[in-house]
């Protein structure tokens, strides 16, 4: 009887200890919204790879991916505290940060810009000059534009040479496929346009990249609200940590990635020819993790030298506050 005894109360002790650890683990997950700058490409392979292969949730985190529509519109998401985290261009965010946006940058994905100008080949344009007069597609709180007049000034050009045109996101390529308006060209990444423009028909574009014209940037990176850095720094580690791990998951397999945007988005992407534009635009992506003053190759750091050439960069063209200095727009606090 006294076995008996022992053995049920062993048997009940037994169960609360694991009802406690499933309870625990069931209550431990934070609702988290992130906002990428636009839905689905495949630079975005390592958020989906972490949300279908369940390492958001490893890590406390029930993830809700949205788009942002656009990297200006995903960080100010963020400032207005309707989304934890964004995804999106870090010229963008300094540009919102440098105007009072609370916000800052705890990890970088796309190390340096991939920013350019893609040119109809059947336009007549050879050289970026030839672009005076001519209509430019893009699109409103795209982070491309926001080195544009750069480029220009670089050139010899001003804004006021050139029409530039905004469209929605969605009619952008084909809008430039059309030659719509008299449109010879657009604002776009050669991560992912490229790779859209031959996926619809097009030819492989002109590209007049913006690092050819003097911009050096540190290209897209999750920024936080403040208050989130100082209030709540456990999340931030452990979304940043469980990023971190996609991206690098992503880097191993790539087709795995791949398979995890079309598992979440399906319908073409789900396709051959959606996998296969996808897997280009993953291989640009994968291709600039690391920037080259990123010496002992750290997933997702924030490279002090990469963030004061652009900070500069920006106070000369960009009318950045000349006081402020590279580090008031990055942390690498939760970076491991």
């Amino acid at each position: 009887m006294k076995n008996l005894f022992n053995n049920i109360i062993k048997n009940i002790c037994n169960g609360a200890i694991i009802f406690l650890l499933t309870s625990a683990t069931s209550f431990a997950a934070d609702k988290v919204k992130l906002r990428l700058n636009w839905m689905y490409y495949g630079s975005h392979a390592g958020f989906a790879l972490g949300f279908v292969d369940g390492i958001y949730e490893k890590h406390g985190i029930d993830i809700d991916i949205r788009s942002g529509n656009g990297s200006s519109s995903a960080h100010r998401l963020v400032a207005n505290k309707d989304s934890h985290f964004s995804y999106g261009s870090c010229g963008a965010m300094t540009d919102l940060a440098s105007k009072g946006a609370p916000i800052k940058s705890i990890g970088v994905i796309d190390a340096m810009g991939t920013e350019a100008i893609l040119v109809r080949p059947d336009s007549g344009v050879k050289t970026i000059k030839d672009l005076k007069g001519k209509k430019i597609l893009t699109t409103a709180n795209a982070g491309v534009n926001t080195f544009f007049p750069i480029v220009l000034a670089n050139a010899g050009l001003k804004e006021s040479d050139v029409n530039i045109t905004n469209v929605p996101d969605g009619a952008l390529v084909s809008s430039y496929l059309q030659g719509s308006g008299g449109a010879v060209a657009i604002l776009g990444g050669l991560d992912d346009k490229p790779a859209e423009i031959k996926a619809n028909g097009g030819a492989q574009p002109i590209a007049f990249p913006y690092s050819d014209f003097g911009v050096n940037q540190v290209g897209y990176c999750i920024a936080t609200h403040n208050d989130t850095i100082r209030n709540n720094p456990g999340l931030a580690k452990r979304f940043i940590r469980a990023t971190m791990e996609a991206y690098a998951k992503a880097e191993k397999n790539p087709d795995a990635a791949v398979d995890a945007i079309a598992d979440i988005v399906g319908g073409s992407m789900a396709e051959e020819a959606g996998r296969k534009q996808s897997r280009e635009v993953l291989d640009v992506t994968l291709g600039i993790l690391y920037s080259g003053a990123n010496k002992n190759r750290v997933l997702g750091l924030n490279v002090p030298s990469d963030w004061e050439s652009m900070v500069k960069l920006m106070k000369e063209y960009n009318d950045l506050d000349k006081n402020s200095k590279a580090s008031d727009f990055y942390t690498n606090q939760f970076v491991n």
